[in-house]
């Protein structure tokens, strides 16, 4: 059994000889958080004894400790006495965690991670540019205002829109004065910018309707309509999404 499990692990870590990272235990949790959420390591398996993993990446028994110690910090192993590391089923998991997000969207062959993901944008930003709008003070205001402008001058440029376009929305979540809602959107928008699927190839036609929904955004802010601003938000990141959203595999 142990034999199987481990042929399911990327075993690739830097050689013996030669300088080793210090830092081991990461390169082994990189290989076990892919295996697990990738399901070749399927819920309610146990993971391999120490002695085994230590020979299969050849690390140290106490790399490998540290390592499932990792692998329970992220909420994908129970550790269980007389018994070993059990990996736990996806509901388990600490989907903001960075490794665990990221081994996610590479195994998101369905696009529904992503989905989710948008789900939750729509949720937390619409309340945030809501609370903007009521909140945000003349100096908020005209840095969102400038962001939209700079955006507009970028509509041919869409590589340098892309990256302006996410100031624009943290700008406005700063403005919100929610800190840990921001910091939510962000942790899992920060990641997902990393995959192509969810950031697409946008045309110049892309980010020229993306903007006129942004003014629309800006125009409620403006206007302190926060059920406005709310509502634009939200159809703009649902907009958004429709016309990059990869078909699933």
């Amino acid at each position: 059994m142990a034999g199987s499990l481990i042929s399911a692990l990327d075993l690739r870590l830097p050689a013996a000889t030669g300088k080793r990272p210090a830092r081991l235990a990461q390169l082994v949790v990189g290989s076990l958080v892919d295996a697990i959420v990738a399901r070749r390591i399927a819920p309610q398996s146990v993971l391999p004894p120490e002695s085994a993993l230590s020979a299969a990446f050849e690390v140290s028994r106490i790399t490998v400790r540290e390592a499932v110690k990792l692998l329970e910090a992220k909420g994908l192993v129970s550790v269980r006495h007389g018994v070993g590391a059990v990996v736990n089923a996806d509901t388990e998991w600490n989907l903001l965690d960075a490794d665990v997000l990221a081994a996610a969207m590479r195994h998101d062959e369905n696009v529904t991670l992503l989905d989710e993901l948008v789900g939750v944008r729509v949720a937390l930003e619409s309340d945030l540019a809501a609370q903007a709008a009521l909140n945000a003070d003349a100096t908020d205001l005209a840095e969102i205002e400038g962001l939209y402008h700079r955006l507009e001058s970028q509509l041919r440029e869409p590589e340098a829109f892309i990256v302006s376009d996410v100031e624009f929305h943290d700008r406005i979540m700063a403005a919100s004065g929610n800190r840990l809602a921001r910091s939510i959107v962000g942790t899992v928008h920060s990641q997902a910018r990393t995959s192509l699927r969810y950031q697409g190839h946008p045309s110049v036609q892309d980010v020229t309707v993306t903007n006129r929904e942004h003014a629309k955004i800006l125009e409620r802010l403006l206007d302190r309509d926060a059920a406005g601003a709310g509502t634009a938000m939200a159809d703009h990141i649902r907009s958004a999404w429709s016309r990059r959203r990869p078909t699933p595999a």
